[in-house]
């Protein structure tokens, strides 16, 4: 913020600083609470006893409820989104939730009943990133930074660092080869996708 050269104003900007931190740190504290429920909710429902398809339900209705699958979907497929159809779009957040769902299932439940724990809260932008860290016995602990988004007051994921590695990122480059090497077309993603999810 620039300074300001009259002493009231400094004042009122002091006071308006101030009165805006409790918000803004209560918010961080709910963010915390929120990824807290929702990784211990996650690991349980990955955990080894759980058999593969109670996982992947379970995943299922955590993706849905919690992450901001559209906005994901819309980033994932970048530039493509605007020159895809109306029914491209469509198909393409459906199958896209489904792959996501069914992919990050199985790679976290390798991680499945160990302990997790939410490391800390810091506001960037209009987000609140939350980190925390599945602890591995006899190895090193796993990063896993949480982007939420507060939409009147209901927390939406928009990405999931594990390691320091952005799913979305990763999805969209992911798939954005897999459209260049279809001349640029969004069906060949698509037909990728129906393939791999009929596969599995």
């Amino acid at each position: 913020m620039m300074r300001r050269s009259v002493l009231l104003a400094t004042l009122a900007l002091s006071l308006g600083l101030i009165c805006l931190a409790a918000p803004r740190q209560a918010l961080a504290q709910d963010a915390r609470a929120f990824v807290g429920a929702l990784g211990a909710q996650a690991i349980q429902v990955l955990g080894p006893s759980v058999p593969p398809a109670q996982r992947v339900a379970r995943f299922r209705a955590l993706f849905r409820d919690d992450f901001d699958v559209p906005n994901i979907g819309r980033f994932v497929l970048g530039r493509y989104w605007r020159v895809a159809t109306p029914q491209e779009q469509e198909e393409f957040l459906t199958l896209f939730q489904e792959y996501i769902v069914r992919a990050y299932s199985a790679r976290l439940g390798e991680y499945g009943g160990e302990p997790f724990r939410v490391t800390g809260a810091r506001p960037t932008g209009e987000e609140t990133v939350v980190t925390s860290e599945i602890v591995r016995p006899g190895g090193s602990p796993i990063q896993v930074d949480w982007y939420l988004d507060n939409r009147a007051g209901r927390y939406k994921i928009t990405d999931v660092y594990v390691a320091g590695v952005s799913m979305k990122v990763t999805q969209r480059d992911e798939f954005a080869a897999v459209i260049q090497r279809n001349g640029g077309r969004i069906e060949g993603l698509l037909a990728l996708l129906r393939q791999k999810l009929a596969a599995s």
